[in-house]
């Protein structure tokens, strides 16, 4: 979101068709979706079953806790995600912003609408939590291995993480293009050993496959009472990361993505998570770490060696999520301009963000120092994922009754379940806020109040913008007797209104009292749509002689590059050479009004963030050496 002299309107829904990349191999899908739920057995069982957590290691609730494993597996991923969810895309993009703005374009202006918007915010800025604890958790839970295979180790685990993390976070600025063909066989390889693993353990005391029965989960209540809810706040970490199954549809399409979980991914963790239970009802001192005391101990130590590699493609996938989270943020209209690098000349999603690299980093890094461990992280980790998960079966329930068709009857069903299993795991990790999850909460209130306040000042903005503005069909009927000068040469006015004349155009004529020969007004539209097709990008329309205006549509997933697009004006008709057109932008100073219209504190917020926003000749990748910009004071 640009100024409205910078050319960006704050919405438009203008819809058109769009059609993410071609599904690719079934290995990249294990490379990039997988990575996340796939380490979960590294800390999920140990960390619902520790004593502390209000359980007993007894055989009769490791038959418990793995059948609410086993049937969250089945209910939250395969049923929620896999089979419904992945049918809400937008226009073959999957993520929560993409659902929210499915949702809201068939929602008529109104309360609903706002809350539906709302959600999503909400629901990005708790994914945003979960791309911070993810790396941190994943790496120190694989490097726990190290105490398994001896104790001593334990004093190494926090710097080998950090050391793991801090060669995780340089190396993004160079792109995954040249490690990503490596992800999925990794991957493959990994969900092998885990499997085999498990199926070894099940061979060994078969009588741990009674737990798939879920009468198992629902005695595990009757004799636990409320200490069985606290436990589901560490049960929803073996399904934490199915929010990336939807969020990475537009890469590979639901085909490959259901193949893989179905056939590979959920067999694999289903063995592992039995494996772990059979251990402990054959030696319950195993709790300390089920996972790796799987293992013959010959194989500890090359496993421990295959963990954190898992862990950093686990990571690796989130961070590169939190990279399209952010620009989808930007381009709604959430955020302020940040640096997009793109990393690839073949691959448009593979993208740099150095403002939300460094912010992770950052996050992440404080994250491993105060927690020193996985089971401290595991609180923080799951109020992140089931606020996500919440949040996507309300917007869902939206999508399947308004754009889907669904009766009533259905939707309530289907949705009306989905939430209470949601809103189950969310209140129990929610009371795990003064073991961690006070972290998450914080976090993710701090983006909202900083999302919603960059919005809220971006709207009253354009509010102010359009009653000082002169409308363009008045500037266009009086330009004729104004006997203004026109000068050789092409000028380029950024709009967000394309029905109302440029400050910058107004004050240029005020101070220079001439106008060039031919003038484009230029504005630059975000779709509510992943990518625009490339012969429904520029709309030209003659104004008037000599003057156009020009519309620039992208998708919430591309970033704008101005120069580039205007190389077809000449095939609209419009005889400019792009290289030789002048940009003139207006940069505003924000100060607050006699009568704010928001509260001091979301102002100081707003001017803070717009102070730090990239400047919109970065942004739109104009040359800086061609852009006039003139200041304008607007009051809020």
């Amino acid at each position: 979101m640009t100024t409205p002299e910078g050319g960006q309107a704050p919405n438009s829904r203008t819809p058109q068709s769009s059609r993410g990349p071609a599904a690719t191999t079934l290995l990249a899908v294990l490379g990039v979706v997988y990575g996340d739920i796939g380490t979960s057995p590294l800390y999920a069982i140990r960390a619902a079953l520790t004593p502390a957590r209000g359980t007993v290691v007894a055989p009769e609730d490791v038959l418990g806790v793995l059948s609410l494993v086993v049937w969250s597996l089945i209910l939250v991923v395969t049923v929620k995600y896999v089979t419904v969810v992945m049918r809400a895309d937008n226009r073959g993009e999957g993520g929560i912003l993409a659902l929210m703005a499915l949702a809201t374009r068939s929602l008529p202006e109104g309360r609903i609408k706002r809350w539906a918007t709302l959600t999503g915010i909400a629901g990005a800025g708790l994914f945003f939590g979960e791309c911070t604890i993810t790396p941190a958790i994943s790496v120190l839970s694989a490097f726990e291995g190290l105490e398994v295979a001896d104790p001593a180790f334990q004093r190494f685990v926090v710097p080998l993480s950090i050391v793991v993390l801090v060669g995780l976070f340089a190396v993004q600025q160079r792109g995954t293009g040249s490690v990503g063909t490596m992800f999925g066989p990794l991957m493959t390889v990994w969900f092998i050993v885990i499997a085999v693993l498990g199926g070894l353990a099940i061979a060994a005391q078969p009588s741990v496959i009674e737990a798939v029965s879920p009468h198992h989960a629902v005695m595990f209540f009757v004799r636990h009472g409320f200490e069985a809810f606290l436990v589901l706040g560490a049960v929803v970490l073996a399904v934490i990361g199915a929010e990336a199954l939807f969020a990475d549809l537009g890469h590979f399409g639901r085909r490959p993505i259901r193949r893989a979980w179905l056939f590979l991914v959920l067999p694999s963790l289903t063995l592992n998570y039995l494996g772990q239970g059979a251990l402990l009802l054959a030696d319950p001192s195993a709790i300390a770490n089920p996972f790796y005391r799987l293992a013959p101990e010959w194989f500890r130590l090359p496993l421990v060696a295959i963990a954190p590699v898992a862990t950093i493609i686990a990571s690796q996938a989130v961070i590169t999520g939190a990279y399209s989270l952010a620009r989808q943020t930007m381009q709604l209209g959430f955020c302020p301009r940040l640096t997009v690098r793109h990393t690839s000349g073949e691959e448009r999603g593979q993208i740099y963000l150095p403002q939300v690299n460094a912010g992770l980093f950052i996050a992440v890094i404080l994250l491993v120092l105060a927690f020193r461990s996985a089971d401290g992280l595991a609180g923080a980790y799951g109020l992140a994922a089931t606020g996500t998960f919440a949040c996507t079966s309300v917007l869902g329930f939206l999508v399947a009754r308004r754009v889907w068709g669904w009766s009533w009857a259905l939707t309530g069903f289907a949705f009306g379940s989905f939430l209470v299993i949601d809103l189950a795991f969310l209140g129990s990790a929610a009371l795990k806020v003064p073991d961690g999850a006070w972290f998450t909460l914080l976090l993710g209130l701090a983006l909202f109040a900083l999302m919603t306040s960059w919005k809220r000042g971006r709207d009253l903005i354009f509010e102010r913008w359009r009653t000082d503005s002169l409308p363009l069909a008045s500037f266009l009927a009086r330009l004729p007797q104004s006997r203004t000068i026109r000068v050789p040469g092409t000028a380029a006015f950024m709009t967000g209104n394309p029905d109302y004349v440029p400050n910058a155009l107004l004050h240029n004529l005020k101070h220079n009292k001439v106008l060039h020969e031919r003038v484009l007004f230029i504005t630059v539209l975000t779709d509510d749509i992943p990518v625009v097709p490339p012969e429904r990008r520029v709309l030209v329309e003659q104004l008037a002689p000599g003057i156009h205006r020009v519309i620039l549509h992208y998708g919430f997933m591309e970033s704008p590059n101005i120069p580039r697009a205007l190389t077809e004006l000449k095939s609209h008709g419009v005889d400019a050479d792009p290289m030789q057109i002048s940009f003139f932008l207006g940069r505003e100073v924000v100060v607050p009004a006699q009568v704010p219209k928001m509260p001091l504190w979301r102002h100081w917020l707003f001017l803070v963030m717009a102070r730090n926003a990239v400047p919109a000749t970065e942004f739109f990748r104009i040359p800086s050496d061609r852009v006039v910009e003139l200041g304008v004071r607007v009051a809020i």
